[in-house]
């Protein structure tokens, strides 16, 4: 009987030690973080994961430091809880940072905590998810906190392209902290959260500026100015659909295949396609309808919604298997490329072809976008991103030329030359060089100056080049468009392509890595 007494103490005991780290920091901090309109560490992840299936790891994690009255400070598991779960009965492994203890401040044990669950993460192939929520270094534990932010920067770099990164940003963000999220491969922010390397006080203590926190390191911000975030959420909850819908786009790693979920397998022509994109070149549309008609059951999970708005891009199905989906958007500047949208188009082609997620790529773009403060600001090396991702891809590749197709941006919108395994046009395609009025000026100006009636000379000439190149069949007579198709069947026919492709297998001579422009 002493040693059933004995076991049932110790057992006791185990649970009272683990109901008392349950509670973080305790009842009233638990408090003050619902009254801000946010969960809790282990709010977040219980309403993120399958019912009944996490398995936490390190709960009675302690902090070893002793300065500034760290020997008297209670820090249960260390600020952060971690762990693997299943989230759509799939295994993951999560982070969470518990703002009720200490303020999530990153101290040596807790970063360690972090970067061992990444390292899980890696070794059994499954995704990892970050909740950060977090006031930045706990700065009485000095170059520990610091050498624990660079363990967890590195095990960034070792799951990039390993296994699929997501970070929600929940609650503060800033210094060194914001460095993790932006090494992943997708950042959730909800409208309580901020994130930013230095804070308003800094900002006007060294440079004078005045700066809210919203306006430096909100959600919107973010989305719409620095393009560091890739989803917005009005809080919590939301922010947790968001990743568990983008997950069910994702494969567990980089060997697996995308799932493949609620097929929708009508390939019937859709002849409401004809009528979306206007003849007339000058004319704006929005391409997200396109997408949406070609999407299983019409759904669509843009990426990076507010940012760059004149590229789409985002993730859908067709006939069940996850696709990228990356398009110009002529209703914002015309569709044309510029330094943001070439930015953007080559992270989402990057991350597709490193996640084996086919890619279909809808034309409609009439250049890069001119100007002193876009050749200043680069738009040479940033527009060679766009060239060197569809480039370096090994992923079924579908390009659907819709109508504007010129010049150096042709390219950039992975064309037959660029590694396109299908290239497919719809009538109103125009391939060219330039536009035609523009090329009309260039080619035929001496003729134009010359004739009786300029403006009529140049109408006919402008005629003459749209009637022989700004059409597909130029291009399809070069074989750098293999079909030339109604657009009703456009869903049918890419379907079809990725049902070809879907076992594509490709070659490339052994180097250590390409050197992307940067």
């Amino acid at each position: 009987m002493a040693e059933e007494r004995s076991m049932q103490e110790r057992l006791e005991h185990l649970e009272k030690e683990k109901e008392r780290v349950r509670l973080g920091g305790g009842e009233k901090r638990i408090q003050k973080q619902h009254d801000r309109g946010k969960l809790t560490a282990r709010e977040r992840i219980e309403k993120f994961v399958d019912e009944g299936t996490f398995s936490e790891v390190g709960m009675f994690a302690k902090h070893r430091t002793t300065h500034f009255g760290m020997d008297k400070a209670d820090a249960p598991a260390d600020g952060v809880v971690t762990g693997s779960a299943a989230v759509l009965g799939r295994p993951v492994h999560i982070a969470s940072q518990d703002f009720t203890v200490m303020g999530g401040s990153a101290g040596e044990m807790q970063s360690n905590k972090v970067a061992n669950t990444m390292k899980s993460s890696a070794t059994t192939g499954t995704p990892f998810i970050f909740f950060n929520d977090s006031g930045g270094a706990r700065v009485q534990e000095g170059i520990d906190s610091l050498s624990g932010y660079g363990k967890v920067f590195y095990q960034n770099v070792m799951l990039s392209g390993l296994v699929p990164q997501i970070s929600i940003i929940a609650g503060p963000c800033a210094g060194g902290a914001a460095y993790s999220p932006a090494l992943t491969d997708f950042i959730i922010q909800t409208r309580k959260a901020h994130m930013f390397i230095t804070g308003p006080g800094v900002i006007k203590q060294v440079t004078g500026e005045e700066v809210t926190q919203d306006e430096l390191g909100g959600a919107d911000a973010h989305m719409t100015k620095s393009g560091n975030i890739h989803f917005v959420a009005d809080d919590d909850e939301q922010a947790i659909l968001i990743a568990q819908k983008l997950l069910s786009f994702l494969p567990q790693n980089n060997t697996e295949e995308p799932p493949i979920v609620d097929p929708d397998y009508n390939v019937e022509p859709d002849p409401e396609l004809r009528d979306i994109v206007p003849v007339e070149g000058k004319k704006g549309y929005d391409v997200r309808d396109i997408i949406r008609k070609i999407a299983d059951w019409g759904d669509f999970l843009e990426v990076k919604a507010g940012f760059a708005r004149n590229l789409v891009v985002g993730f859908g199905r067709i006939t069940g298997r996850t696709v990228g989906f990356v398009a110009n958007n002529p209703s914002v500047m015309s569709g044309v490329l510029d330094i943001d949208s070439s930015d953007k188009g080559a992270e989402f082609v990057r991350f597709c072809n490193a996640f084996n997620i086919p890619i279909v790529t809808l034309v409609d773009v009439p250049g890069f976008l001119p100007g002193v403060a876009q050749e200043h600001g680069g738009i040479i090396r940033h527009g060679a991103k766009m060239l060197y991702a569809y480039s370096h891809a090994t992923v079924p590749l579908v390009t659907i030329e819709l109508r504007k197709s010129y010049g150096g941006s042709h390219l950039a919108m992975c064309s037959k030359d660029l590694g396109a395994d299908r290239v497919l046009a719809w009538p109103t395609a125009e391939v060219a060089v330039m536009g035609a009025e523009g090329a009309v000026n260039v080619v035929f100006r001496k003729e134009i100056a010359a004739a009786e009636d300029p403006a009529t000379r140049r109408e006919e000439l402008t005629q003459m080049y749209k009637d022989t190149f700004s059409t597909p069949f130029m291009a399809a007579s070069r074989g750098l468009v293999d079909d030339i198709i109604d657009p009703a069947d456009t869903r049918a026919e890419i379907a079809m392509a990725l049902e070809v492709l879907a076992n594509k297998r490709e070659t490339r001579p052994f180097k250590k890595h390409g050197l992307t422009p940067m």
